[in-house]
């Protein structure tokens, strides 16, 4: 199941409504994806033997926080407030993080695989529906797409699909991806 693209609604303010939900639920995930590359590397990061991974769980945050930054200022210039469950998707991003990487390198890079396939479907999206009226956010989203993509072919390159329980761990994550996109968007 992927996410479908939100028809343009008629009525007064609803292009900013919408701008609004598209900006709101953005933020999210890109604070979402900070707290679990954190959560990750409270794990893994000084963990004897996981040296590259560290490196790369350092690397994937930083780009998420570059993300998180350019949405703080875009909800701000905008004034668009955050999602209300922003320390709800925080703690639990970060407990998903910590969890995975308990599990292992290999269900550390699941999770970052299931992760950034939602978030690619759900850019995509929001990119196609952008491009006429807002191209040069859609052309934002575009290049934060691409490095999404990029952390995603990194964790399947590092064994992602060998993690034990792959399909469920994978399936369990991207539902719960959507449902907070979803909520996120509203609240």
């Amino acid at each position: 199941m992927t996410e479908k693209p939100v028809p343009p609604r008629p009525g007064r303010g609803a292009l900013a409504a919408r701008m609004a939900e598209i900006l709101r639920v953005d933020h999210a995930g890109e604070m979402a994806a900070v707290a679990i590359y954190r959560g990750q590397r409270v794990v893994l990061g000084e963990a004897p033997g996981h040296e590259r991974i560290a490196g790369q769980l350092v690397q994937m945050e930083t780009q998420e926080a570059q993300h998180l930054a350019r949405f703080d200022r875009l909800l701000t210039e905008r004034q668009v407030r955050p999602t209300v469950l922003a320390p709800v998707w925080r703690a639990a991003a970060f407990a998903l993080g910590a969890g995975t990487a308990l599990m292992g390198d290999k269900a550390a890079h699941a999770c970052t695989d299931a992760v950034e396939t939602v978030i690619e479907e759900h850019y995509a999206h929001q990119i196609a529906e952008l491009s006429a009226r807002e191209p040069a956010l859609a052309a934002e989203l575009s290049a934060f797409r691409d490095e999404e993509l990029a952390h995603r072919d990194l964790a399947v390159e590092e064994g992602a699909r060998e993690a034990p329980g792959y399909a469920l761990l994978a399936a369990v994550i991207r539902t719960g991806c959507r449902a907070a996109i979803k909520i996120s968007e509203k609240l």
